[in-house]
């Protein structure tokens, strides 16, 4: 081994194959890309229960990308990205961050160093979670789910969390929801939470865009000042302009992003400071190469990053490592709590993942990403065919989920 060429680098990517599997309730669409030699990078594109449309993306883009340098993650982002007329959408950008993040596991295991390294290194020692509740929003009584999330937020505090998500006044059995039903209760389990456990608790909530610009205005108003920390995704984020009058209507931060495909669907929310929290997913916004540059630019406008995080181990490996090499960070999403019934995390599918020790995770120092996938395991958990629920109003129009 010669001192102008201390090691030997694979450079060549062999296959990119994408892996359609059940993990707990819902798919996850994994990527495999292997090198000449044989080292894995794993991956995961931010989609569940249209994962067939992203994997027919990825296998397109292996036809260009099967023989590349895979060292070239920049550039073989920007290939994909502007390979054809018509650039970007949700479909496209979720099958270049299942990439993306794949060609840093393998690079991070190439040089034996974790993947936080290759994007500026580790800023801190453990990334801080946020915890969520999981009462059945289903219960036809609201009143006794209230309680229920009441008793649920007291075991959370008990255990030591002090960022605790709470989940609104939800949709029924039969799969109906009424905005105005739903904000009413949802004030009064905001107001119950605080009169029980003070104002020490950091408490956020996600509409997940069910609400209209009068309705989420109209729920700010039935609360106290400072009852809410943070209320995520009240609207829909296609018109930055329904969030500048929003702004003017509530004082409530707003915590936004986890539809976000790309800088360019960022650029408004950053520059206009509409939103508090930054909410990117690094399975949807393009990966590591385009998250770091909206985090940076975030930055700039001393808006926090809180990752959206909702998905299987891949994704909670590369929020760790993002989170690690960030300036400005409040917390992270997890579903790894033990009141989770959602299983994304399978220990038999991944029996090495990032694990939460207290309320965050530890930033771990092995190569890549620091996991291991059973690969025969993922394989043989086939995926079904699954959709969100179609929520509805009572006067049988659709709504969103």
């Amino acid at each position: 081994m010669s001192a102008n060429n201390p090691r030997t680098v694979p450079t060549r990517i062999r296959s990119v194959e994408p892996i359609a599997a059940r993990v707990g309730t819902r798919n996850q669409l994994v990527v495999k890309v292997t090198s000449e030699d044989g080292v894995i990078g794993w991956g995961e594109a931010g989609f569940s229960g249209r994962e067939q449309a992203v994997a027919a993306t990825i296998k397109h883009f292996a036809d260009f990308l099967v023989g590349r340098d895979c060292r070239e993650i920049g550039r073989l982002w920007q290939e994909c990205y502007r390979s054809q007329y018509f650039e970007g959408g949700r479909v496209i950008t979720a099958a270049i961050s299942a990439i993306d993040i794949a060609l840093h596991d393998l690079l991070g295991k190439t040089l034996n160093v974790p993947v936080y390294q290759l994007i500026g290194g580790k800023q801190r020692e453990r990334v801080p979670a946020y915890a969520s509740c999981y009462a059945e929003s289903y219960a036809g009584n609201v009143t006794a789910f209230t309680e229920a999330v009441l008793d649920e937020v007291a075991g959370l505090v008990e255990d030591g969390w002090t960022s605790i998500r709470v989940p609104v006044a939800g949709h029924s059995a039969n799969e109906i929801f009424e905005p105005r039903e739903s904000i009413n209760e949802t004030a009064r389990r905001i107001i119950a939470i605080r009169e029980r456990f003070g104002m020490d608790l950091m408490l956020g909530i996600d509409y997940h865009h069910r609400l209209s610009v009068a309705e989420t205005a109209s729920f700010a108003q039935r609360l106290p000042a400072a009852a809410l920390d943070y209320i995520e995704e009240p609207i829909r984020d296609e018109t930055p302009e329904a969030y500048r009058a929003l702004r003017k209507l509530t004082t409530i931060p707003f915590a936004i992003g986890e539809e976000f495909s790309s800088k360019w669907q960022a650029a408004p929310y950053i520059e206009e400071n509409l939103t508090q929290f930054l909410r990117i997913d690094i399975s949807n916004i393009g990966g590591f190469t385009e998250a770091m540059k909206v985090i940076g630019w975030a930055e700039m406008h001393y808006i926090e990053l809180m990752p959206h995080n909702p998905l299987g181990a891949i994704c909670t490996a590369a929020t760790v490592h993002m989170a690690a090499a960030t300036a400005l960070f409040s917390y992270t999403e997890t579903h790894q709590l033990p009141n989770c019934p959602l299983g994304f995390h399978h220990p038999d599918i991944f029996p090495t993942q990032h694990n939460l020790v207290g309320d965050g995770y530890p930033v771990l120092d092995a190569p890549g990403l620091g996991i291991e996938v059973n690969e025969e395991a993922l394989r043989r958990s086939e995926a079904l065919n699954w959709n969100p629920p179609f929520l509805r109003r009572r006067d049988g129009s659709l709504t969103n989920w």
